[in-house]
């Protein structure tokens, strides 16, 4: 009796199969009781689904969801894109068990500019489609919350939500809010600002946010010379502001290629449970979005299928209008109006390689997450979290941080400070005189000092650390790169860059920051480093600074020559002190000739100069 059960249940199959088309569409199969259990894609219908039943399953799961099927229904598309779309829409809606599951189903954030008399500029999890304009999404707060910041204090937007039709502006129907007063608003409830400047503004937020910041700031320049033409000093200031602000926002992108326009870049990563694609958007040659989207497989499927799905998905959550994917393989799938691009050298290469390292990254600290560690001591568990966290061979149990400080080009000095087994080892700080760089170059500064430090531990057969880290950004750390590089420890030696805004991670050669978890406790060590180094460099940069100006008030004494200087700093201290002394308790020190030079130039110059001096103790 089972068996002709069975065999009915293969004949209604094979039945239903049999009046598949040779079209694309989607394929749905149904369990007995009912329910969704598969939702699949193809290019010809009938060959798709007659693969499960002719060939032999090639996993335990696959075998399981074969068995259960009970019924199977289709629906016929025009092309292959729309196969595509369709299964994503379904599977997100009915969310099949034997499904792959996308896990980045919350909803990311957006800025929006308002369709209206002088546009507001705000950020939103809901894209309305009622006129206005949407940029994103984003994956941080912290950038959309950034920009947001940038844009209200670069062109005072209004906040307010009211009505500003000429109509009710004329009537005067509302009043200056305390946004105008504390200078965060240009009035436009009580026409105080015409809409043509007001919307001067919002055109330059547009181009902003579709990357083309340089634009921008090439128009703002061409500005301030007009006004500083016609005289008009303030506002020229004003504008040259808004240029600053603008560029240190623009030296925060990754500028990758001039040549490689609106483009998107799909990567993948996986093992056997887990899948990883990378996106990065390319616009006007930088990069201005980036997030990873993991995929929890359920039948073992293969890249290509899991890049696809998420490549529709992501781009359908995105809007995205780009023409040019580059991908690590070639897609058997054709979408309508879209080149994909296997890059095999050259700048798109490039960047294929920093996503799919991105995708990398974000697989292994999944891994780490999901699996089950054996505890260790808090000191060794931090140590190996962030060996893991930075993909190191080894444990750095000698971490060396190194800072910069100077005051205008003056008294250049430098910080190392090191850590052993994760705990500071204060006799091994290190201070530097910068010796060969003059006025501010923080990067030549950091160059000389990572290679004199490195020259001598290698003469003198000291120990090297395991990491270096680096306080700045992509510039400094490459100074740095260089300097291990000529010293041959370029591979030796892991080293890393912090920058203070984000705590972004920069490796050489890497145009994309690590992020890592504002919770960590690799990144509590690495931002405890960067703080140590900062603080001891600092306080050297201050007895430095105040030593400096007790001999510049010196070095005006005539007849007074560096041996009686560094005599006269290292027993009084102070300029204070030393106009105190008498003429004797002087000439005790130096002889009676010089210390009638130090008197007279004291009487002289009167006693402000020298009351004005600080202490080298301070």
């Amino acid at each position: 009796m089972a068996e002709k059960i069975v065999n009915r249940h293969i004949g209604h199959l094979k039945e239903l199969i049999a009046l598949l088309p040779d079209l694309p569409g989607i394929y749905q199969y149904f369990d007995n009781t009912g329910m969704i259990i598969y939702i699949g894609k193809a290019k010809n219908l009938k060959r798709r689904v007659s693969s499960y039943f002719t060939k032999t399953p090639e996993n335990r799961k696959t075998a399981l969801l074969v068995r259960n099927i009970a019924d199977i229904r289709h629906m016929v598309v025009d092309t292959e894109e729309d196969a595509l779309l369709l299964e994503n829409n379904l599977i997100k809606k009915y969310r099949p068990r034997y499904n792959i599951r996308l896990k980045d189903d919350k909803t990311y954030p957006w800025l929006c500019i308002r369709h209206e008399r002088f546009p507001r500029v705000f950020k939103t999890r809901q894209v309305v489609r009622d006129g206005s304009d949407y940029f994103g999404p984003f994956t941080s707060w912290i950038t959309v919350s950034t920009l947001l910041e940038l844009f209200k204090k670069l062109y005072k937007l209004r906040t307010c939500n009211y009505l500003l039709s000429e109509e009710n502006v004329a009537k005067g129907k509302y009043r200056l809010c305390l946004e105008y007063h504390i200078g965060n608003c240009t009035g436009p409830c009580e026409d105080l600002v015409s809409e043509e400047e007001y919307n001067r503004g919002i055109t330059e937020i547009r181009d902003i946010l579709k990357g083309n910041v340089s634009g921008v700031i090439r128009q703002l320049k061409e500005l301030m010379k007009r006004h500083a033409a016609e005289y008009r000093f303030e506002e020229a200031q004003m504008v040259k502001e808004r240029i600053v602000a603008l560029e240190k926002y623009q030296s925060r992108s990754t500028v990758v290629s001039t040549s490689i326009t609106d483009v998107d870049v799909f990567t993948i990563d996986s093992d056997e449970k887990l899948g990883v694609v990378n996106y990065l958007k390319i616009i006007r040659g930088a990069i201005v979005q980036t997030y990873s989207m993991e995929i929890r497989k359920q039948l073992d499927e293969p890249d290509q299928e899991l890049l696809l799905s998420a490549l529709i998905d992501i781009r359908q959550k995105i809007y995205s209008q780009a023409r040019e994917i580059i991908v690590p393989f070639r897609m058997t799938a054709e979408l309508k109006n879209i080149k994909f691009t296997v890059p095999q050298k050259g700048e798109k290469y490039k960047l294929l390689e920093l996503s799919q390292r991105n995708a990398r990254y974000f697989r292994l600290e999944k891994e780490k997450q999901y699996t089950t560690q054996t505890p260790l001591r808090p000191a060794e568990r931090i140590l190996e979290t962030l060996r893991k966290d930075l993909h190191m061979q080894m444990v750095p149990a000698r971490i060396e941080c190194f800072d910069n400080s100077n005051l205008q080009g003056s008294f250049p000095v430098a910080a190392c400070v090191v850590f052993i087994n994760g705990k500071p080892a204060k006799r091994e700080y290190r201070h530097f005189n910068v010796k060969n760089v003059e006025g501010i170059d923080d990067f030549a500064s950091m160059e000389e000092i990572v290679t004199r430090r490195y020259r001598r531990q290698l003469e003198e057969e000291q120990p090297l650390p395991q990491l270096v880290v680096i306080d700045g950004g992509k510039g400094q750390l490459s100074a740095a790169t260089s300097a291990l590089e000529r010293l041959g420890l370029r591979g030796k030696i892991t080293i890393i860059g912090i920058a203070k805004r984000l705590e972004e991670i920069y490796f050489p050669g890497d145009q994309v920051p690590l992020y890592l978890d504002k919770k960590s406790e690799s990144l509590r060590l690495l931002s405890q480093l960067r703080d140590e180094a900062h603080r001891f460099g600092i306080t050297f940069h201050r007895q430095k600074r105040s030593s400096g100006f007790l001999k510049s008030e010196l070095e005006n004494v005539p007849g007074i020559g560096p041996a009686t200087l560094r005599k006269l700093l290292v027993k009084f201290k102070s300029v204070r002190n030393l106009r105190e002394r008498s003429h004797e308790e002087l000439a005790v020190e130096v002889g009676k000739a010089k210390a009638s030079l130090i008197r007279n130039y004291f009487l002289q110059t009167g006693d402000s100069s020298a009351d004005e001096s600080p202490s080298i103790m301070e």
